[in-house]
């Protein structure tokens, strides 16, 4: 299925299907993020975002291109430490200021800022929602704030110095699962590092929406199609 960017371009997504996909990618880097049997060392990504997570035939979501990861092993240096690297979209408050603690856990935290910035891209093209008006076109996380090609003095001014976010609409509130994991995301993408949700949180904050909407009686099986308008947007740096 490719990407979950590319996917999301052409094809709205049940609540079901987001469900699915926000899980099984933050159970996938939950799986990086903490240490394992047989000496498994907690891994950083470092680049994360929806370009580098796949989706298999039944939309498991899977994160991929390790290009930038940087392992944390006992005893060892962890190799290349330079803070200021990946996609500057998704670059968090503190990369963007070059104010990194070059400690495991604020690794770790980075990528979960950009997690939460593809938890939006995910919930923005949600059918639940369009009880409340049509299904927006595909935008990347900033588009609207920095433009397609942001440079990082662009997104220096919208996320450090004006502190701002995507969007969340009024209408994905209304929905009982949607309004939960506006509140994920908005924990996900915190100014202060340190108040930032785990990967492991957040695959329990995502099986949480998933029984608040069950439990509410609102329907969530909608069958996702194809959005009846292409999105103008280019994948971009």
């Amino acid at each position: 299925q490719g990407s979950v960017g590319d996917y999301l371009k052409g094809i709205v997504v049940t609540w079901s299907e987001l469900c699915h996909i926000a899980e099984t990618m933050a159970r996938g880097l939950s799986f990086l993020h903490e240490e394992g049997p047989d000496l498994k060392p907690a891994i950083a990504h470092r680049d994360f975002k929806s370009k580098n997570v796949l989706l298999k035939s039944d939309l498991t979501a899977c994160v991929a291109d390790l290009g930038l990861a940087v392992k944390f092993e006992p005893g060892k240096p962890p190799g290349d430490m330079h803070g200021q690297v990946g996609t500057r979209r998704y670059m968090a408050p503190e990369v963007l200021e070059g104010a990194i603690n070059f400690q495991r856990d604020a690794f770790l935290r980075i990528d979960m800022y950009a997690v939460g910035l593809v938890m939006w891209e995910l919930v923005s093209r949600c059918t639940v929602a369009a009880r409340a008006g049509p299904v927006g076109d595909y935008r990347m996380p900033f588009e609207d704030e920095a433009g397609q090609h942001p440079s990082l003095e662009d997104m220096q001014e919208v996320v450090v110095n004006k502190k701002q976010r995507p969007a969340l609409r009024d209408c994905w509130r209304k929905h009982p699962g949607l309004s939960q994991l506006c509140e994920t995301v908005e924990e996900c993408w915190d100014h202060d590092a340190e108040a930032r949700l785990s990967a492991g949180c957040v695959v329990e904050r995502v099986c949480h929406a998933r029984r608040v909407a069950e439990a509410s009686g609102v329907a969530t099986t909608t069958t996702s199609t194809t959005s009846s308008t292409s999105s103008s947007s280019s994948s971009s740096a």
